[in-house]
């Protein structure tokens, strides 16, 4: 999982949304785009890499609110 210099899901998320308008706009060098592209690419990676900590946290919320609706002797709310 991301450590405390990470961007947040929503920082990381808003700034490929800017990333891409940018690059969509046009008028930038050959390198400027690369450099922005480059960005966006591991801007897109973080953001995955969120979603996939926040899929892996739900399935195991989710088998646990089965295993206490099977009669399992836990007491949690899932």
């Amino acid at each position: 999982m991301p450590d405390a210099e990470t961007p947040s899901y929503e920082r990381a998320r808003e700034e490929l949304t800017d990333v891409v308008r940018r690059l969509e706009a046009g008028g930038l060098t050959l390198e400027q785009s690369i450099e922005l592209w480059e960005r966006g690419e591991r801007l897109a990676a973080l953001c995955e890499e969120w979603l996939q900590g926040a899929r892996v946290k739900l399935a195991a919320a989710m088998a646990r609110r089965e295993e206490t609706a099977d009669g399992s002797s836990e007491d949690t709310p899932f």
